[in-house]
């Protein structure tokens, strides 16, 4: 049930609660109509007339009094109609179950969209990381490539510049070091990039 039924349903069970109430009201506050109104003279009481005797043949039979006239009992007020107070609580009740199971149906969705968008992106951010990282270690394996190529000279110890050497194999420990991690971080990016 929406939310438009329900408050449709909720309106007109208040409307007939609100009626139901309001003739009750004017029920009881109406005046008596069997009451003499005020001002008039009230009625004069039936002079009794003198009993007179009945033939034996038409006496009761029976023992019982005759049935006196009764008076005419005040109306009573219209009880609420229940069963519009029902349908409202029963329409309540299915209102907040209804609201119950979208919430849980909003919570689902929430988690697929979280599944179907987030893990993707996860994915895409972390092949482009390695990417990037990839990209850096090439740069920093070119620049270090490129100074092993100035010292390429130096590949054998000289005895008159002994640090010219070590500057080559530092070089070359680098450039070997970072063209690795280039090579790696390119290689997981495109293993990640085809795995599902």
């Amino acid at each position: 049930m929406d939310s438009v039924r329900f408050g449709r349903a909720l309106g007109f069970g208040a409307r007939s609660a609100a009626k139901a109430l309001i003739t009750a009201v004017d029920a009881a506050t109406a005046p008596n109509p069997n009451a003499p109104a005020q001002g008039a003279t009230p009625p004069r009481p039936a002079q009794p007339q003198p009993a007179q005797p009945q033939p034996a043949h038409q006496r009761p039979t029976s023992s019982t009094p005759p049935n006196p006239v009764q008076p005419p009992k005040p109306p009573q007020p219209a009880p609420a109609p229940r069963p519009i107070v029902e349908n409202a609580a029963r329409a309540a009740a299915q209102a907040h179950a209804q609201a119950r199971q979208a919430t849980k149906g909003v919570a689902a969705g929430s988690k697929q969209f979280g599944r179907s968008v987030w893990r993707p992106f996860v994915k895409l951010s972390g092949v482009l990381w390695l990417e990037i990282t990839g990209s850096f270690f090439a740069l920093i394996a070119f620049f270090t490539g490129e100074s092993l190529w100035v010292h390429r000279a130096d590949v054998h110890p000289n005895p008159l510049n002994p640090t010219a050497h070590q500057h080559f194999l530092v070089y070359l420990i680098v450039t070997v070091m970072f063209s690795w991690f280039a090579v790696s971080s390119f290689l997981r990016a495109r293993r990640r990039s085809r795995s599902s």
